[in-house]
């Protein structure tokens, strides 16, 4: 599958698998902050299109950006690591 430049890929780890062809992806972050200085973790969770059921809940995953599936999917699995 070739990928878009203009397409936001994230790389992250399978959360939840109990609907049918999505799952749950949990994205997370390491920054700084600017006053403090103290890095730390930031997460946010993503539903992704899984079309073969094939990713389970610890696996980690590459998501890819597409056009609206759904109201809350927007992304699709691209490889398991």
């Amino acid at each position: 599958m070739s990928t878009d430049t203009n397409k936001k890929t994230l790389k992250g780890t399978v959360v939840s698998d109990a609907m049918d062809k999505t799952v749950v992806v949990e994205v997370g972050r390491f920054v700084k902050h600017p006053k403090y200085k103290k890095f730390y973790t930031i997460s946010k969770k993503y539903h992704a299109h899984d079309e073969k059921n094939q990713y389970k809940i610890g696996d980690d995953v590459e998501i890819i950006e597409t056009k609206p599936i759904s109201k809350k999917k927007s992304f699709i699995v691209v490889y398991n690591d």
